[in-house]
């Protein structure tokens, strides 16, 4: 029933309550609840007051947030790598003197914006917010051939020997995925935490085949098996048949489960986006110099001078489930270990380390990586055309990669930055 419907209903109902007895107004005021839903006292007061006009429209309230507050607060949210709204007011305080003159605000519009809420912050933020829906954070999209042929890999590893490894490509579109772009193909061994990672023009399948294979080379150990997600990347014809020309073992995680896939996920962190961002490449002279640095330093810094630790168990203790990790030790050192490994490969891995030195191998990591950014296309789209709204590399909503050195010597940390 409609509001306008109810009291209408309602003025009829109220000459009868006027006439009616006590024990008829009862009935009545039973049947007036039970149809506009009302509250009984309610009902009460307004059948004992004036005869009824009309339904009450309720008062409007004056917009709390001008315009402007809303502008420069969707422009500090913009800055800020639109956080949630938590984060968003608590880090108002600390960004109102900067945007006080980026935005010109007046003493109104910034008490405003130290006054607002969380809740108003999503209401306000929510045009904005569905501009930035469609943002693609990755670039995979799902395989659907051969599905059927790739079995699913569920639970815990337990391998006991290297071989078996997970892939994963990571894409460096920048926020536009239009054109040609470079992708790191990433594999890391299960048992040795061995990492190998190249860089690939796009997404075809003769070049994730041809990048998988010098990689498969690279190995001081038989590639036994990969195990990647449901991208048409790696579930296609070509890459299976590689597969079983070489007897390699293909599986697959479920979809849209990222944690089936978990050590090749932390590489893709450690290994790739700590060093390159999330900035665009896509020239050839950024491919030659990202497949140079992962074929020789880094390649030789992580695997052979950076330890990691290894999950050995886990318990639970109540409610709460206690995880066990090995001592640290580089992939090297477990490679050591293992019998099942290409011993003239080893040996010469041995060698090599004894007389690296790791901090000049560091120093070289991180003037390749300067290099590198150099050839970065920061303007958010193809090489040659700026992306809408990007006027020049100074625009606020572009993402930038600064190289930073941090203390430790051989490390170089990104952080980023609008």
């Amino acid at each position: 029933m409609s509001r306008q419907a109810k009291w209408e209903y309602f003025r009829t109902v109220y000459d009868r309550y006027q006439v009616a007895g006590r024990a008829d107004k009862s009935a009545l005021l039973d049947e007036v609840c039970r149809v506009t839903g009302w509250c009984r006292k309610y009902v009460i007061r307004r059948l004992n007051g004036p005869p009824p006009q009309g339904p009450v429209r309720p008062r409007k309230r004056r917009p709390t947030y001008s315009a402007e507050a809303i502008r420069a607060l969707a422009g500090i949210w913009a800055a800020a790598g639109y956080p949630w709204s938590v984060r968003l007011q608590a880090l108002l305080p600390l960004w109102l003197p900067w945007a006080r003159r980026r935005f010109r605000l007046t003493r109104d519009t910034e008490r405003q914006l130290r006054t607002i809420s969380c809740r108003q912050i999503d209401r306000r933020l929510a045009p904005y917010r569905k501009k930035h829906h469609r943002r693609l954070y990755g670039r995979t999209k799902p395989g659907a051939l051969l599905k059927h042929h790739i079995p699913l890999q569920l639970g815990r590893w337990k391998t006991t020997a290297p071989g078996f490894t997970e892939v994963d490509l990571v894409s460096h579109s920048g926020s536009t995925p239009s054109g040609q772009f470079l992708h790191s193909l990433n594999l890391t061994d299960i048992h040795t935490t061995w990492g190998e990672t190249r860089a690939v023009m796009g997404k075809a399948q003769h070049r994730i085949c041809s990048a998988l294979d010098e990689m498969r080379t690279a190995l001081p150990f038989r590639l036994r098996g990969i195990d990647s997600d449901n991208g048409s990347e790696f579930l296609n014809d070509q890459l299976w048949r590689y597969c079983r020309k070489h007897r390699i073992r293909f599986t697959r995680g479920r979809p849209y489960k990222k944690d089936d896939n978990a050590h090749i996920e932390q590489k893709n962190w450690t290994h790739v986006r700590k060093l390159l961002g999330y900035v665009r490449y896509d020239s050839a002279e950024a491919l030659a110099a990202i497949n140079d640095l992962y074929r020789n330093e880094l390649r030789l810094l992580q695997n052979l001078f950076l330890p990691s630790v290894k999950l050995i168990g886990k318990s639970r203790v109540g409610s709460r489930l206690r995880r066990r990790y090995g001592p640290p030790r580089t992939p090297l050192e477990r490679l050591e270990e293992c019998s099942v490994v290409d011993r003239k490969k080893l040996q010469e891995l041995v060698k090599l380390r004894d007389r690296l030195n790791p901090f000049e191998l560091a120093d070289r990591v991180d003037q390749k990586l300067q290099r590198i950014y150099g050839r970065a296309n920061l303007c958010r789209g193809p090489r040659g055309v700026v992306a809408t709204g990007a006027k020049n590399n100074t625009d606020k909503g572009s993402q930038r990669l600064i190289a930073m050195r941090s203390k430790t010597p051989g490390r170089v940390t990104f952080q980023m930055a609008r």
